[in-house]
This record gives structure tokens, sequence and C-alpha cells, in this order.
């Protein structure tokens, strides 16, 4: 049997899609392991790359994360590193590990296909040489994305390297119909299969105000105990109260960006759908602010950043399981058993 190289940009949700084969295919009784040739960390609190921590647990894998995940990488790596000690060989030695005894291993892809390719480690290099078919898993933004995902299939062709297909994933409500209906036909026209269409699920997908405090840090004035409240969206709170107080109804489970000073537009918002108040600036709110935060339950977050830095910042965040996430666990099996040809990508692989 061949490995599975799962593919895709950061936020894709390779690693969701990872889990819940792998979980599927344990439980048609295979030995699956997980191997990440090139890994990262996420962020401060990580102690290690979080979806090989992730997939070790769940998969019940004693191997030693390092063996795991035999290369770290940040936005930085060259600076100061030996390339001599980055190698392919090192890479293969690690996965031999990993593979013995197995029946399938299913390889992780980097946070995106092009990371270290300087030194021959990127995701076609390395699908080729532990012979993997590749999975590519492209996350529905707008048509841009759609763009990618046949750029990126057209490179591994010209490469050489067969790929199993492709799979839709995270798909907001409001673009299903436009995937069914003209990305898919589209990428079905230049011969690439569509192997799953997995619409959208806060619960996996969005991050929680705890992924966001990770990130920004500063001091927690309320709902300290709140932090698991999912965001399904971002609205920044410049804008005058009268004209805040429309937008704000209009969208759901939230965090609202604003200055400490913009306390009629953080009460505005604590009446309205909201997953957390994050006040910029390091000014302090009335205290009125946080007195109905508490009542309601909603986390008030105060950052040092300015808004434009807090906003980068957040820009960057996607949620990652954790192997104490049973929910997200079973969801990411459930979608893979409801919307993706699982068969067919188990038969493409023997």
């Amino acid at each position: 049997m061949k490995n599975l190289y799962i593919m895709g940009t950061a936020g894709s949700g390779k690693t969701s899609v990872a889990a819940g084969l792998a979980l599927k295919y344990m439980q048609e009784g295979y030995r699956v392991a997980y191997f990440k040739p090139v890994g990262s960390t996420g962020s401060s609190t990580a102690q290690g790359d979080e979806d090989a921590l992730l997939m070790k647990e769940v998969l019940k894998m004693e191997h030693p994360l390092e063996t795991i995940v035999p290369y770290l990488a940040g936005p930085s790596y060259l600076s100061g590193y030996k390339h001599s000690c980055v190698s392919v060989k090192t890479i293969r030695e690690a996965y031999e590990t990993v593979a013995a005894g197995m029946d399938l291993v299913i390889i992780g892809g980097a946070s995106f296909p092009h990371i270290m390719g300087c030194l021959g480690l990127d995701a076609a290099s390395l699908a080729a040489e532990l012979q993997a078919l590749p999975l590519f898993v492209i996350r529905i933004d707008n048509d841009y994305s759609l763009d990618l995902a046949i750029f990126f299939n057209n490179y591994l062709e010209l490469k050489g390297i067969l790929t199993i297909g492709n799979i839709f994933h995270n798909v907001p409500h409001s673009l299903m119909a436009k995937t069914e209906g003209i990305y898919r036909p589209i990428l079905e026209e230049r011969g690439y299969s569509i192997l799953g269409v997995i619409p959208k699920h806060p619960e996996i997908t969005s991050p929680t105000v705890k992924d966001y405090f990770e990130v920004l840090g500063g001091e927690i004035l309320a709902g300290k105990d709140c932090l698991e409240h999912v965001v399904e969206d971002v609205v920044i709170g410049a804008m005058t109260i009268e004209s805040a107080l429309g937008y704000l109804r209009r969208t759901a489970n939230k965090a609202v960006i604003t200055g400490g000073d913009r306390s009629e537009v953080a009460l505005s918002a604590l009446e309205t759908s909201t997953a957390a108040i994050i006040l910029t600036g390091g000014l302090y709110p009335n205290v009125k602010v946080i007195a109905r935060a508490e009542e309601k339950g909603i986390p008030v977050i105060l950052v040092y950043y300015d808004t434009y830095t807090t906003i980068e910042k957040m820009s960057e965040v996607t949620r990652r399981i954790k192997a104490t996430d049973r929910q997200a666990i079973n969801i990411a099996v459930n979608n893979i058993e409801k919307y993706c040809d699982w068969r067919n990508i188990l038969k493409s692989l023997q």
C-alpha cells in the first residue's frame, strides 16, 4: 500500500482530514501511523508541532515526537541553520521508523506546499521521495482559491506525480452551491478528481477566544471562564455607534475589536451575539463594560497593540484540533464518512 500525503495551505483543514481518515481507516482494521516531515510551532505555548502532538495521541503512537516530525521550520528557518543537518536521508530514516509494521502512513504537509523548497524538502519533492500519493485540501474563500488548486494540481502533474484528488474543505454555506455547480465541474473538466465537499463546521474550524488570547496576550478583564467560545467572525468597531448597531446585529458569534475608549460600541456589542470583546491600545474601558460582560459571560480582553497590529495577529490564528477535544475529533471522522469518498481514496492507495 502506498502512503497518503495530505497537502494544502494554512487553514485549509489538512489536520482535520488527516485525523478523520486515519481514525476511519483504523476503524476498518488497518494499522495507521502519522508522519510530518516538516512541522512548525504554531503558538508560544506549543511544545512542538501541534498536528503531530494530536496525531500521536489519537493514534496512540509510541514514537518520540522528534521522529514523527524530524524538522521544525519557522519563517526565518535559514538564519543560522546548518544546512548540512537538513537532509532527505534523515527524513527517510525517520519515516521508515514510523512506517515499520504499518499498513498505511498518512503524511501531513507543512503549512504551505512550498516550505523548505530551497533545500529540496517541499511537499512535491518529498511526495516523490516517499512514494506518497498527494491529496490536496482546498480551502474555499473565493474564486482565487480555485485558481490556486488548479495551479498546484498542474504543478504536481508536470512533476510527474500522480494525485489521488482534491477535497473542498470548510466550505461556507454561501459558497456551497457555487462549489458544486462551478468549482467542481471546472476541476473535473481538467481531469482532477473531487473526493469530497465538506461544509463549514464552526465547532471544528473556527478559532476559540482562547486561541486568540494565546496569540495576543494582554489582560482578561471579564469572562475568564468562557474562553472556549467559538469565534465565527471578526468585526472592527471603528465606526460611529449609529452605523455599528445594524452591523453588530447581523453578525453572530463574533469578536469585536475596538478601542478601550469606545465603551458605547463595546456595550452595544454585548447586547448582540458576541463571543468576545477585544480592546486595543491598552485603554481600560468604562466599568459598565466589565460589569455587563461578566453578567453575560462574554470575555473582554485588553491588549496593548494598536488596532491594525491586533488585526494582523488575529488573521494568522487558525483553529487547531486538540486530543482532548472529542467533539472536534468526532466531527472530523463524521465529515469523512458523510462527505468524502474514503473508500475510493483507500482503493487508490492499494
